[in-house]
């Protein structure tokens, strides 16, 4: 599930002050985990997330945006890297992306398509020769799907 508008307007500053771009936040309410992934142009190391969590945990204690007790993860992307805002839609443009909507489009909630582009506030996909047009608000998850050669 995505975060807040709130708690990513709170813990946004302090990673990028820190230089690092935060991708983006899911908080799963289930387990009690705040997950942040972060990026940086020459890749995320260990200590990298160590020294951000560090930070994060500082404003999150004092902040108290999370009701109860919960775990901080901290980590990079990844290759089947999360995708949080249409701007990633944009950036990863051609890239085969796995979607779940929060609602059925044609009798469907997932997806495995490439990303077409992007209409206003629309999602445009492609899935084996048809096109899809999901309002980006109907997006509950969507995350690369890595294409390995053998």
């Amino acid at each position: 599930m995505k975060a807040s508008k709130g708690l990513t307007e709170l813990l946004d500053p302090v990673v990028t002050g820190l230089g690092y771009e935060l991708v983006g936040l899911e908080f799963d309410g289930h387990q009690r985990v705040l997950r942040v992934y972060i990026d940086h142009p020459e890749g995320i190391r260990v200590e990298d997330c160590s020294k951000v969590s560090y930070q994060l945990s500082g404003v999150l204690d004092v902040e108290d945006p999370i009701p109860g007790r919960y775990q901080l993860e901290v980590s990079s992307p990844g290759m089947d890297r999360p995708l949080f805002t249409l701007e990633h839609f944009e950036r990863f443009k051609g890239e085969l992306v796995r979607l779940q909507l929060s609602r059925p489009l044609e009798g469907r909630r997932r997806f495995k398509a490439l990303i077409e582009g992007i209409d206003g506030h629309d999602l445009i996909l492609v899935e084996d020769g048809l096109t899809f047009r999901v309002p980006f608000d109907m997006i509950e998850k969507a995350r690369l799907s890595p294409q390995f050669d053998n």
